[in-house]
């Protein structure tokens, strides 16, 4: 080939390369997650990491592939619907909550943005779905708490302290009636009679509750799975055993020094939302995902109160544990 010939060739070449259009590189959508927490960030910071290592088990590492965006209420539950507004604002795809009370609060402040919740009692009954195969609406999620469970906890107790007659219910001010209404009417089933404590705040009146416990003579207290319960709940295992009164918790904080804990895994829930996440960030609606139970029930033994009570644990009771704290 001749040299005119060679030139003649490159220059076509470089004509066709100019007259290609240059196709823009589109950025690479990464997807927005909102997470919304009913408690403060030294409190919820468990289920907040439950709920990362969930997403993490599918491939989701937040700062590479998903960016997750929290907020945290502090109990302060007037503050949910701003706090959804910011997450809104942010352009958030989808929204992760923890209990009815973030729900109610963050619904009609998140517009059409899905919110996906754990450890709802009943979310029917709770009008947050219109049922649980087919919640409708912009909302689903999981729930942990099986509706036997009350029952189970006091069935336990009755086990570990012969001859109980009368059982305590410590609960949240701020959330509704619905576990502890479902906690008391099985108490009663079983023979048992009830009384029902109410906290608000963080930094409720727990001295006072203890004292209506004790003048009250309550054999057993159950300390219930909600926000304020659960960040004091240090407090209420001292306060148990100052008062003398064998205390009951829900997994999460079995680490507070109660002398059994006991109920379905809080973990398991916030790590059960991420599959919903998953789907509805690949484009399925958030009311055609049924709401879905998980009970896996944990139960821990803290010999070292039971020691300070002078409680004997059955062998029966320890076998079952899955965890005992020496």
């Amino acid at each position: 080939m001749d040299l005119s010939r060679i030139r003649l060739t490159v220059f076509v070449l470089a004509l066709g390369v100019l007259m290609t259009p240059v196709q823009a590189q589109q950025p690479v959508k990464i997807p927005r997650v909102g997470y919304l927490s009913p408690v403060g960030r030294a409190t919820g910071v468990r289920t907040f990491d439950a709920f990362r290592r969930g997403l993490g088990d599918l491939g989701y590492i937040d700062g590479k592939n998903i960016e997750i965006a929290a907020r945290f209420a502090e109990t302060q539950y007037e503050r949910i619907p701003q706090l959804t507004r910011e997450l809104v604002a942010l352009r958030v795809d989808v929204i992760a909550v923890q209990g009815a009370v973030t729900v109610r609060g963050a619904r009609q402040a998140a517009g059409d943005v899905p919110i996906v919740f754990a450890v709802v009692v009943d979310p029917v009954e709770e009008n947050l779905v219109t049922n649980l195969e087919h919640p409708g609406g912009n909302v689903t999620g999981v729930t942990t708490l099986d509706p036997q469970q009350p029952r189970k906890q006091l069935e336990l107790l009755k086990e570990v302290i012969p001859g109980l007659k009368r059982v305590a219910f410590l609960g949240d001010q701020g959330v509704s009636e619905a576990l502890m209404n479902a906690s008391e009417a099985q108490v009663r089933a079983l023979g048992i009679q009830s009384q029902r404590h109410r906290v608000s705040g963080p930094a409720p009146d727990l001295e006072g509750v203890f004292a209506a416990i004790q003048q009250e003579q309550a054999g057993a207290l159950v300390a219930l799975e909600e926000p304020v319960v659960g960040i004091t709940a240090d407090r209420i295992a001292a306060l148990a055993l100052k008062y003398r009164i064998p205390a009951m918790c829900a997994p999460l904080r079995s680490d507070a020094g109660f002398l059994l804990a006991y109920g379905t895994s809080l973990a398991d829930g916030m790590r059960g939302m991420a599959p919903y996440v998953d789907k509805i960030l690949k484009g399925v609606k958030p009311g055609d995902l049924p709401v879905q139970a998980l009970t896996n029930y944990e139960l821990t033994v803290n010999l070292k109160t039971a020691r300070a009570l002078s409680v004997a644990i059955p062998p029966e009771v320890l076998k079952r544990a899955n965890h005992v704290i020496q």
